[in-house]
């Protein structure tokens, strides 16, 4: 049947809004500050922490804290393993696509 697509092929961990949507900020660009994520998506800190330790716990982001002028900061980026699950997502949606 055309219109049949195996909804499984989808990572579960990427496919939420708000980590679908930090993966989307992450892949084009370097480090990103937890501030600027924050303010982008429209999310509370703890929304944003919670999605970002599931990110991290699967080997999709590292966290990088610090302090920048005697004030914490941290920071994120997309790794390797990020990196191609990421492009794996997007080819399965296509491919969900491609059946419809």
């Amino acid at each position: 049947m055309k219109n049949e697509f195996n909804y499984r092929e989808l990572d579960s961990i990427i496919h939420s809004r708000v980590r679908l949507g930090i993966m989307t900020v992450l892949i084009t660009g370097d480090e990103v500050e937890f501030k600027f994520l924050k303010e982008k998506l429209k999310l509370s800190d703890g929304n944003l922490s919670a999605n970002m330790s599931k990110l991290e716990n699967a080997g999709f982001v590292e966290t990088k804290k610090f302090f920048f002028k005697k004030k914490p900061k941290t920071v994120y980026k997309i790794t390797e393993k990020g990196r191609k699950a990421f492009k794996q997502y997007i080819e399965n949606l296509e491919k969900i696509i491609e059946k419809l």
